[in-house]
């Protein structure tokens, strides 16, 4: 099977920026990813747009407290939660909409972005989202069975909703699922019923009639996320790339069938960006792809079916190394592109 995009490391991003205002954010965006821009999401300009909080907007019962979240069920809860099974049952994506309160940068974006090929969104995914809200008990709500399904279910509408509203701009959209979470996966200390993962991950999934993405930031069961349903693969290559390469086996075949890799070799700290320099990442990045090649996948392979972004958000940092984050990751992707795929 081809693939159904060749990316040709093309360079895109996360999503998170730490700019507050909208306008500035999606010029910094388009100005370094003109072919695939993702719309920027601000929680320095609001707790609101946290990733979590940011796709809240509607759940029933979610009250939001600065930066925390929890539910308190009202009288008419469960037909609540039931509404969002029948929506859907019916893909009816339109009640679940995101603010301009809630996103400034994507609306900012639908207004300023236009002629790219590709446009990027993300949604947060049900794992990371389960274990931030809580009850009333302060217990996360992927440990309720039910809470659980219907979180999925709801994401799953945000993520129909942003896809249907970014095709409005352009006929090709990728929307990541965004995971941190999942490097809890077999920890003690937050312990994930594994079991559940792929379920909860299929039902977001399922909202998205596009491109469909899968992003975390640190080590997790690389495995059990490749045999989903997604067509892109995003990890923190800079920092974790020996943890993907101990699938190589999954990854094979995952770019067999045509999935993509994101390749995040440009870190979001400052002090490792101050060490590199469009050399040195571009060595690494190569030095992250050779177990790959090693176990039969060709190299223009991985380059076809690549995309090059920074490892993950970039909210943590300032303005002006933000800035350079983005301008390395498409000096890496141009080098990359004029010598093995134009």
């Amino acid at each position: 099977m081809s693939a159904k995009f060749e990316f040709g490391c093309l360079p895109t991003a996360i999503g998170s920026v730490p700019h507050t205002n909208p306008a500035e954010a999606c010029a910094i965006i388009m100005k370094y990813l003109p072919d695939i821009p993702a719309w920027p999401q601000l929680p320095r300009r609001s707790a609101k747009e946290n990733m979590v909080i940011q796709f809240s907007e509607g759940f029933p019962g979610i009250v939001v407290k600065g930066d925390k979240i929890h539910i308190e069920p009202s009288a008419n809860f469960e037909s609540e939660l039931e509404q969002i099974h029948i929506d859907c049952e019916q893909d009816s994506a339109h009640k679940y909409g995101i603010s301009t309160e809630y996103a400034a940068g994507l609306h900012a974006f639908l207004s300023k972005v236009a002629g790219s090929k590709i446009i990027k969104g993300q949604v947060t995914g049900p794992v990371t989202w389960g274990l931030t809200v809580t009850r009333q008990d302060g217990l996360g709500i992927l440990y309720d069975g039910t809470l659980a399904e219907t979180s999925a279910k709801f994401l799953r509408l945000k993520a129909l909703w942003q896809e249907n509203i970014l095709r409005e701009i352009s006929p090709d959209t990728i929307i990541f699922v965004d995971e941190p979470y999942l490097v809890s996966l077999g920890s003690v200390f937050t312990p994930i019923p594994e079991e559940k993962v792929p379920v909860l991950l299929e039902e977001v999934l399922k909202g998205i009639k596009g491109i469909k993405g899968l992003h975390c930031c640190g080590n997790t069961n690389w495995s059990i996320l490749l045999d989903t349903q997604i067509d892109v693969l995003s990890f923190d290559a800079y920092n974790y790339a020996s943890s993907l390469s101990a699938h190589s086996g999954k990854v094979k075949s995952f770019l067999k069938r045509g999935g993509s890799i994101a390749w995040g070799i440009v870190p979001n700290e400052e002090e490792a960006l101050a060490k590199e320099s469009l050399p040195t990442l571009r060595d690494r990045l190569e030095e992250a792809m050779a177990p790959f090649t090693r176990n039969g996948v060709k190299f223009k392979q991985l380059i076809a079916q690549g995309l090059v972004t920074p490892s993950c958000g970039l909210a943590s940092l300032s303005p002006g190394v933000a800035s350079l984050a983005l301008e390395l990751t498409a000096k890496l992707s141009r080098h990359l592109r004029s010598r093995y795929v134009m």
